[in-house]
């Protein structure tokens, strides 16, 4: 059964990892990984999260499976955080499954989108998360693509996003990065928004929402904004959410898919699919992570402190932004680099061609995706020196 298996290439992100991790300059900065890290390039444990798991720890008293949909009060939980007071919420439209991490969930919407219409289409932005095309079609799914990112003028080119958008079917599914678009770090603003909510009201597709970095753009609220304006305007969609960046909780994978319906009734019968798809995937979800959560939001003194270390981690990216960008003309690059303090999250497009990303790893042991997308959380005030100076040479 095995012996006509080809050797598959490694994952270009995880392969550069483990190139970084070989490298023995000590020098050597890894801006591929898609996790945040301190200003001494470690993933901390948030304290709240250290709270939360001491109580678990004493007060857990089964290791029984939760159920298909997970723990309940997590569901509750992260849609009021997702939503707020939002109606949809109030009117029991809105139907939740906890999954393994925000991967899961996208492909327990994309299982749940070929159950209801086999081999449909869903439309993503291009750029996309490198991950989201292989996820809809293992999931069955046709993925085609939708303009996003003017890689020469920096911005969206929303014009052209727009028109491919109005040819969109009824029948298809639109997937949306809520805030902190990976890998461009563009974001729509209110008023692009809302000519995108009006033209899925008008069309009629579903809008899937990729929720991976709430409170990492500009707040948890306004980061939501464009969620929350879609399910005013549309009787279904779909939101997967993730715990991993803004709970700091990666390995925990911990995540959630969440379905809206037209009415509760049309929510009951959108449920009964969903719990039967997860069913067929893995079963039950984990509970650990989802323990955490819930147990630092059910706390006003830990959803504080969650407030103020994820306020922290924002406020760090951000300055590493303006930080990139000031030591960049300290060291004579003439190139407009600004651009990149107008962005979301923790990722940027450097703008730089192939061969200069080659020779930067090459060179000066600094490892970038080949698209010249950077984890802007990679960048501290000991390397960013470094890190200047090297894009100057190569550039």
């Amino acid at each position: 059964m095995f012996s006509e298996l080809k050797q598959l290439p490694a994952d270009p992100i995880l392969g550069l990892s483990i190139k970084f991790k070989a490298d023995p300059n000590p020098n050597k900065i890894d801006l591929g990984a898609g996790v945040y890290k301190d200003e001494a390039g470690h993933t901390p444990v948030l304290a709240c999260v250290k709270t939360a798991e001491k109580y678990r720890t004493e007060n857990e008293t089964s290791k029984a499976y939760l159920g298909q949909a997970g723990s309940p009060l997590f569901n509750e939980k992260m849609n009021a955080l997702m939503l707020g007071e939002h109606r949809v919420i109030a009117e029991n439209r809105i139907r939740t499954v906890s999954t393994p991490g925000g991967t899961g969930a996208l492909r327990i919407a994309g299982e749940f989108i070929n159950t209801c219409k086999p081999g449909a289409t869903i439309w993503a932005s291009n750029p996309t998360w490198a991950n989201h095309p292989g996820v809809f079609k293992a999931a069955g799914l046709n993925v085609r693509t939708y303009p996003y990112y003017d890689h020469e003028n920096k911005c969206i080119d929303f014009a052209a996003m727009l028109e491919v958008l109005k040819q969109v079917s009824q029948d298809d599914a639109v997937l949306f990065h809520a805030c902190c678009h990976n890998p461009s770090g563009m974001d729509l603003n209110p008023e692009q928004w809302q000519q995108v909510a009006d033209l899925a009201k008008e069309i009629g597709f579903t809008p899937v929402v990729d929720m991976a970095y709430q409170g990492f753009g500009q707040d948890l609220d306004a980061d939501a904004y464009g969620l929350r304006l879609l399910a005013d305007r549309v009787d279904q969609m779909i939101i997967c959410s993730s715990c991993s960046k803004n709970f700091g909780l990666y390995r925990e994978r911990i995540g959630a898919c969440s379905i809206i319906g037209a009415s509760a009734s049309a929510a009951d019968i959108i449920n009964s699919v969903l719990l039967s798809v997860v069913r067929t995937n893995y079963s039950m979800p984990p509970a650990h992570g989802a323990a955490i959560v819930e147990t630092i939001l059910s706390s006003d003194e830990l959803t504080d402190q969650w407030h103020g270390e994820l306020k922290e981690m924002r406020d760090r990216i951000n300055g590493m932004r303006q930080l990139l960008v000031d030591k960049l003309v300290a060291n004579g690059v003439e190139r407009d680099f600004g651009f990149i303090t107008a962005q979301n999250g923790m990722f940027s497009f450097l703008g730089i061609d192939k061969d200069q990303v080659q020779r930067l790893q090459d060179e000066y042991s600094i490892y970038i995706v080949g698209s010249s997308r950077i984890s802007i959380a990679g960048i501290s005030p000991d390397n960013v020196d470094y890190l200047s100076q090297s894009i100057a040479k190569v550039l």
